[in-house]
């Protein structure tokens, strides 16, 4: 750590650790006083720190025992595009995506009306669990229109492409306009279950429907997202005029 350290200097480490799984959900977080005396802070600036950790869901406070790591988060679309933009990746460290299926389904009553086809339409689709740090985040089925595949063959094939929306809106010549996101909760299915390390007779799932949608009102993908209860989803909206 540089001399003089900040507030977010303090906050980036312990931000890399729990984003990498050094930190893992339930860990007991290092004291105010071990943050002062190991970067050498005024508590004011610890507690900022601390402070900046929370507002990101990362910590929380547990009574008689102190701050500790929250459980799994899943950040959301803004975070990715933003990350993607600085750093060419969708996934943030200690973040792995596991490919679970590719292929041609026919639109379901949930896809088809998003995708602006009539129940049953083919469409693509990418199912992937996403982790990090080992622990399973979320389950995420991506569905994309014809013409979105025929500019990007590449998401046929079981591989990562680092962030598919964007290859598709670079090929399109159209960029990324806004997103719609529905969420509900509802009873998880015995394959969520499975994947997603949840052993509970009857579990509650919450569930996101994102839709992405390009400047020129185009659908670029529909995405149907599931996590279990512990995790915390994240939303960061912008207030400016």
């Amino acid at each position: 750590m540089p001399e003089n350290t900040g507030y977010a200097e303090i906050a980036a480490l312990y931000r890399q650790q729990i984003q990498d799984g050094t930190l893992r959900p339930g860990d007991t977080m290092p004291s105010l006083r071990q943050v002062c005396e190991r970067f050498g802070v005024a508590q004011t600036t610890a507690n900022r720190a601390y402070r900046a950790l929370k507002m990101e869901g990362l910590t929380l406070a547990k009574p008689g025992v102190g701050t500790v790591v929250a459980g799994p988060i899943s950040n959301n679309i803004a975070s990715r595009v933003s990350l993607h933009a600085t750093t060419g990746k969708a996934l943030g460290g200690g973040e792995t995506s596991q490919i679970l299926e590719i292929g041609t389904t026919g639109a379901d009553e949930l896809v088809a009306p998003r995708l602006d086809v009539s129940p049953g339409t083919p469409v693509h689709v990418r199912r992937r669990l996403v982790s990090r740090g080992g622990v399973p985040v979320h389950l995420s089925s991506s569905y994309y229109p014809a013409y979105v595949i025929a500019v990007t063959p590449e998401l046929t094939e079981p591989v990562s492409t680092g962030g598919s929306r964007e290859l598709a809106a670079e090929r399109l010549g159209i960029g990324q306009d806004h997103v719609l996101e529905k969420v509900t909760s509802r009873f998880a299915l015995e394959s969520e279950k499975a994947m997603l390390g949840l052993t509970a007779g009857d579990v509650i799932v919450t569930q996101i429907v994102r839709t992405v949608i390009l400047e020129d009102g185009r659908v670029v993908e529909v995405a149907v997202k599931v996590t279990g209860g512990s995790t915390i989803l994240r939303w960061s909206t912008s207030l400016r005029a």
